[in-house]
């Protein structure tokens, strides 16, 4: 490290070779064989390339080294802790999505659905079947019927729980 300070470029390579394989093995001795060890020595390498110049070539190198080493292995088992909260991972991939699991409309009775819509209010029959059937936007719906887009909302949200009373939709 002393002469890599000094812009030995040969020196800095060899170093950087050494500790490579230094820090593989201090990192699977810290955590044993965990898939993750790679990223530890990738992590100590770039610290201690960026770090190079607070080294104090007076002082022993290894201390300065492992100090380095140890917080990266501690990083990065922060991060792999945090990530397997998050994530569950799988050699397994899951079951595809059948066409009977999502078709749903086949359990509907779209008689009784239609009967519900009849029997709604002409404004809140016009807005629902607006928005679900015909594919037009709040701000298509209020321009059209000379209504606020709030009051659209509020009609067409009272006009599902309408339809839920009608068709006997217990709420979640």
């Amino acid at each position: 490290m002393r002469r890599a300070q000094t812009g030995d470029e040969d020196a800095y390579a060899r170093l950087l070779a050494l500790l490579t394989s230094v820090t593989r093995q201090y990192a699977r001795g810290k955590s044993g064989a965990v898939p993750w060890v790679e990223d530890v020595v990738q992590e100590t390498l770039l610290s201690l390339h960026r770090a190079r110049h607070t080294y104090d070539p007076s002082r022993p190198f290894a201390p300065w080294f492992y100090a380095i080493a140890a917080h990266r292995v501690v990083d990065v088992y922060r991060r792999e802790r945090r990530v397997a909260l998050r994530e569950q991972g799988t050699d397994v991939l899951p079951e595809p999505v059948t066409m009977r699991r999502i078709d749903r409309v086949g359990e509907v009775d779209m008689d009784a659905v239609r009967a519900a819509l009849a029997a709604l209010p002409a404004r809140q029959r016009d807005i629902v079947e607006g928005l679900k059937l015909r594919d037009e936007s709040v701000k298509e719906l209020a321009h059209r019927l000379g209504m606020s887009q709030s009051a659209v909302k509020v009609t067409a949200h009272r006009g599902y729980q309408a339809l839920k009373k009608l068709l006997g939709v217990k709420p979640l």
